[in-house]
């Protein structure tokens, strides 16, 4: 959804189609460590929790390093897109240290279930995949600058019918919405 969401937002006026590009290849490169980037939010407070800001301090000084050293890799690769790549991939090494540490420590410990939790966000986040990947390059993004209303229209139709297929998946394999609320006393 780079490409619709980009156009959608920023595609007017003087940003022209090698700015659309450009962004783009930058939003790719940032919603690889996505899921890292949030995951830093959710891990972090373990160890702060504990008035431990040490290891988080550390991992962080770690991952300032594997960054830098990923732009050595991937800037020359990609341009400006590889310093987002690099802090992606930074951001995912960064929750993967805070997890381990909070696993080593004992402070977390997976109950139950979540094996088969994963397995079931795998296999819905695969489907919505799968229909981005045959549905958006159908559409000529650029060109569509032309006509914003049906932009619109088919970027928030692609939003919506994602989130509605990915939903779907996931009642299909069994997920249900009481699962998510906490549950107090156990």
């Amino acid at each position: 959804m780079s490409q619709p969401l980009t156009a959608l937002l920023f595609h007017y006026g003087r940003f022209d189609a090698q700015d659309l590009e450009m962004t783009r290849r930058a939003v790719l490169a940032y919603s690889v460590g996505l899921f890292g980037l949030v995951a830093i939010k959710i891990l972090a407070p373990g160890f702060y929790g504990r008035q431990d800001v040490r290891t988080p301090f550390k991992i962080g000084l770690v991952v300032l390093a594997v960054t830098q050293a990923l732009n050595l890799v991937f800037v020359p690769l990609f341009a400006h897109a590889g310093l987002a790549l690099s802090i992606s991939v930074a951001a995912l090494a960064n929750a993967g240290m805070l997890l381990g540490g909070l696993m080593r420590r004992a402070i977390y410990r997976p109950q139950p279930g979540w094996l088969g939790f994963g397995w079931r966000l795998a296999a819905a986040l695969a489907a919505l995949a799968l229909l981005l990947w045959g549905v958006v390059p159908r559409f000529d993004w650029v060109a569509l600058r032309e006509q914003p209303l049906l932009r619109i229209v088919l970027a928030l139709g692609l939003v919506g019918g994602g989130a509605a297929l990915y939903l779907g998946v996931l009642l299909t394999l069994g997920l249900r919405p009481r699962q998510f609320i906490r549950r107090t006393g156990d």
